[in-house]
C-alpha cells in the first residue's frame, strides 16, 4: 500500500514512495473515491511511472496546469516503453514536448483540422524511434479512443529523434549560460514584438524550459541525421516563413554569440516554438 499525494481521476493519482521519491499510478478504479493521504491497492497498479528526479517532478506539475491527465499518462506510458524495450536514453524534456504534441494533434483530430504530417519518413534511417513512435500510436489510439492515421508515427518519431541522450545533471545546467541564452532570445523576440501574454503564456513556459535544456546539451556530441534535418527545415520554411525567419536569426546569434555550433535540430525546435508564440497560419 502506497499513499496517495494526489488524485488525478478514479483510474490514476500521484504517490509517494517515501524519501522524496514519487510515481503516476493507473489502474481500473484504483483511486475510486480515493483522496489525498488515502492508500492506494497495489494490486490495482497497471502501470507505474517513476518520477525519480527533481525535474521529472517539476515536469509532470508544469504539463498538469493544461493538458489532461489521460494524454500525460499516456506519454509517460510511450517514454517508459522506449526506456524498457529498447534502453533507450532520452533527455526529461521530451516529457513536455511530445505531450503538448499529443494534446494538440487530439484537438485538431476532434474539431476535423488534424493534418497529416509532411515530415519526410526517415524509417531506414532511425528504425529503432519509428518502432517506439508505431507502439505509441497505438498506445495513443486506444487510451483517447482515436484513429490517428499511420502517418502520425513520423512526427512521434520526430520528437525522440530530437531528445535522444543522456540527461545532463543540475551542474551541467551551467546558470550563467542558461541566462545568456534567455537574454539573446528574449531580445530577438522583443525586436519582433513576441511577448509573453495569457493566450501564449504556456507556450512561452515551454519555450524557456526547452532552452534551459539547450544550455545542458551544448557539448554533447552531434550524431544528427543532416538530410533529415535539411528535408524538414525545408518543408517548415515554406509553410511558416515568418516563423522560420525570426529561428533562424535567433539560431545564428546564439551560435555566434556562444561560439559553439548548435545542432540543426535546434532550428527545428526553435520553428515550432516560435509558431506557437506567434500562431502563424500555415502557407498551404
Amino acid at each position: 500500500m502506497v499513499e496517495i499525494a494526489q488524485v488525478f481521476n478514479n483510474n490514476s493519482a500521484l504517490v509517494n514512495l517515501g524519501d522524496n521519491r514519487q510515481a503516476i499510478v493507473k489502474g481500473k478504479g484504483i483511486a475510486f473515491k480515493k483522496t489525498k493521504g488515502g492508500q492506494v491497492d497495489s494490486s490495482k497498479v497497471e502501470n507505474i511511472f517513476y518520477l525519480n528526479t527533481k525535474s521529472s517532478q517539476e515536469n509532470l506539475y508544469f504539463l498538469l496546469k493544461d493538458i489532461p491527465i489521460d494524454v500525460v499518462t499516456t506519454t509517460y506510458e510511450i517514454i517508459d516503453y522506449a526506456k524498457k524495450e529498447f534502453n533507450y536514453n532520452i533527455l526529461d524534456y521530451v516529457y513536455i514536448t511530445l505531450s503538448d504534441h499529443i494534446f494538440g494533434s487530439y484537438q485538431r483530430l476532434l474539431a476535423n483540422t488534424y493534418q497529416e504530417s509532411l515530415i519526410p519518413d526517415m524509417s531506414d534511417q532511425y528504425p529503432t524511434e519509428y518502432l517506439i513512435a508505431s507502439h505509441g500510436l497505438d498506445v495513443i489510439n486506444h487510451n483517447l479512443r482515436v484513429h490517428f492515421p499511420e502517418s502520425e508515427i513520423k512526427s512521434i518519431a520526430l520528437h525522440f529523434i530530437n531528445a535522444k541522450g543522456e540527461e545532463s545533471t543540475a551542474g551541467d545546467l551551467k546558470e550563467d549560460t542558461t541566462k545568456e541564452i534567455n537574454d539573446i532570445v528574449t531580445t530577438i523576440l522583443n525586436k519582433n514584438k513576441i511577448y509573453r501574454m495569457d493566450g501564449n503564456g504556456n507556450y512561452f513556459d515551454r519555450f524557456m524550459i526547452h532552452l534551459q535544456y539547450l544550455a545542458g546539451r551544448l557539448d554533447n556530441e552531434d550524431s544528427e541525421d543532416r538530410d533529415f534535418s535539411d528535408k524538414l527545415e525545408s518543408e517548415m520554411r515554406k509553410e511558416y516563413p515568418r516563423s522560420s525567419k525570426i529561428a533562424k536569426e535567433i539560431y545564428s546569434n546564439l551560435q555566434e554569440k556562444l561560439g559553439t555550433n548548435l545542432s540543426s535540430n535546434e532550428l527545428l525546435y526553435f520553428i515550432i516554438h516560435i509558431q506557437r508564440l506567434t500562431q502563424e497560419k500555415t502557407t498551404k
